[in-house]
């Protein structure tokens, strides 16, 4: 049990380690280093997808169902596509364009906006987690210990920019460094919780595991896709953020491979 909070807990402190910049830098990160770090973060999830979670999913089916093992990854993924698409469109962010959104954005700040889309998009890393814990706790999977933890750190790696570019730039308008820190902490809640919840209801499916560790690989696609490709690759043109979500992927793929 002990090493499953550990688990649990390591994306989380990913994200207030990376908040906590704001007690170590002067000024906002500059939109190179952004590139750099969301660049990272974007590897990073690509390659957690595939080795932490499809690979498994048809790894599992293959048992039961030979060469049509791919129907539950390809189904799964579908699905966590359009759930994220579709909370998209409930819960409208920085990339989305409606004219509700467009109405949220004159209302709020685009530090809150942020803090928004950071947070939905915690959701599905926070599931990701939850899973692969889940598969490992009601077996049924061929996930070990090993690959579970690289997964949770693999996500740690990309939650520390995102903490910082919550905390940084709330300070740099003149917020207090202790309650900037506080909100870029915050922005990752939702992650143990889906985490927890995740595992809670993988209990009560587990013949479906190869369709939930698939499911959360495509909200991680769809986070990669969605917000964090644009992000890196925002402003004048730039090959920076393709390096760093080079070395993000085969970060990841050693961690997975190595540990798994």
């Amino acid at each position: 049990m002990n090493e499953i909070l550990k688990g649990l807990s390591i994306p989380f402190l990913g994200t207030s380690l990376g908040a906590a910049c704001v007690f170590l830098m002067k000024k906002e990160l500059n939109m190179t280093m952004q590139r750099v770090l969301t660049g990272f973060a974007a590897g990073v999830m690509t390659a957690a997808s595939v080795w932490s979670l499809l690979i498994p999913a048809i790894e599992q089916s293959g048992e039961s169902l030979g060469k049509l093992a791919f129907i539950p990854a390809a189904v799964g993924f579908l699905v966590g596509i359009f759930f994220l698409l579709l909370l998209d469109r409930l819960i409208p962010h920085l990339h989305f364009n409606s004219d509700k959104a467009e109405g949220l954005k004159a209302r709020l700040s685009k530090n809150t906006m942020l803090m928004l889309a950071v947070t939905i998009h915690n959701i599905p890393e926070g599931m990701a987690v939850g899973v692969v814990y889940a598969g490992l706790i009601y077996g049924g999977s061929d996930i070990t210990s090993a690959a579970a933890l690289a997964l949770a750190l693999g996500i740690a790696i990309q939650n520390f920019p995102e903490g910082a570019i919550i905390s940084m730039p709330l300070k740099a308008d003149g917020m207090g460094k202790g309650k900037a820190f506080a909100l870029g902490v915050l922005s990752g809640a939702a992650e143990p919780v889906g985490a927890v919840l995740t595992i809670l209801a993988a209990s009560l499916i587990v013949p479906l595991m190869p369709y939930l560790l698939s499911f959360a690989a495509g909200a991680m696609i769809y986070v990669v896709v969605e917000e964090l490709i644009p992000e890196m690759s925002s402003g004048e043109h730039s090959n920076i953020g393709t390096i760093s979500f080079a070395f993000g992927f085969a970060a990841m793929m050693i961690l997975d491979v190595t540990l798994g």
